[in-house]
């Protein structure tokens, strides 16, 4: 390092972890400002440079975002897109930590009496998402919910199958993308990731109980609507 705490190339590369040639073709694509350069043949980097390029292999690896779209993200705030990340991931974190707690394919059986055929069918599906470690919390009130529905007379011989779980899926797929793009905005401007990650687990269960309650809301308008009209 020199005296001004600035890094050669050589000292860049080893304590950010990347070869000096992606630094430089970062460089070519603007995703890291222009050094000080002493001489045409000489520059040197600011340490900050280290933290940034951390973060762009971790958008590329973890996000896998190409350059082009890291460049214009970080171009508009790199210190939101650095918490942007943080806070992303303390929520998987958090959200990991308590699914830990696995049930084994028979234990899930023995609860809920439904089918082997349904489980494995809604695995098929990615409606349930096993690992070598048995069934989340999730998926257990998946198929928890399953059972209800199949005691209430939900089931094949009507033609309700494991089918139908796609139409919600896919509907709450798009929902769940935009409420996360939008949590994640407005948390970041006004918070520190930690204090955001505990609004997003103590949001969780009043946003279950609104989604629950529009839908009975609309299913009933619905049911009137199509009444009414036929």
């Amino acid at each position: 390092m020199s005296e001004n705490g600035l890094l050669k190339m050589s000292q860049l590369a080893e304590a950010s972890g990347v070869s000096s040639g992606t630094i430089k073709h970062y460089l070519r694509e603007g995703l890291l400002p222009e050094p000080v350069r002493t001489s045409r043949n000489m520059a040197y980097y600011p340490p900050d440079f280290v933290e940034r390029i951390h973060l762009i292999k971790r958008l590329q690896e973890e996000r896998f975002m190409p350059l082009r779209m890291i460049k214009r993200v970080m171009d508009d705030d790199p210190e939101r897109t650095r918490a942007l990340v943080e806070l992303e991931d303390r929520i998987i974190e958090r959200a990991a930590a308590g699914e830990e707690k696995r049930v084994s394919r028979s234990e899930l059986e023995r609860r809920y009496a439904v089918p082997t055929e349904v489980i494995d069918r809604l695995a098929e599906l990615g409606v349930l998402t096993p690992n070598s470690r048995g069934y989340s919390p999730s998926d257990a009130r998946i198929v928890e919910a399953i059972s209800r529905f199949r005691a209430g007379g939900y089931d094949e011989r009507i033609g309700f199958t494991v089918y139908d779980t796609l139409r919600y899926k896919s509907a709450l797929e798009g929902l769940v993308k935009e409420e996360v793009e939008v949590l994640l905005d407005r948390l970041t401007r006004e918070m520190d990731a930690q204090r955001a990650v505990d609004m997003v687990e103590a949001g969780a269960e009043p946003l279950h109980d609104l989604i629950s309650a529009l839908h009975s809301k609309l299913l009933v308008a619905e049911l009137r609507r199509q009444r009414e009209t036929n």
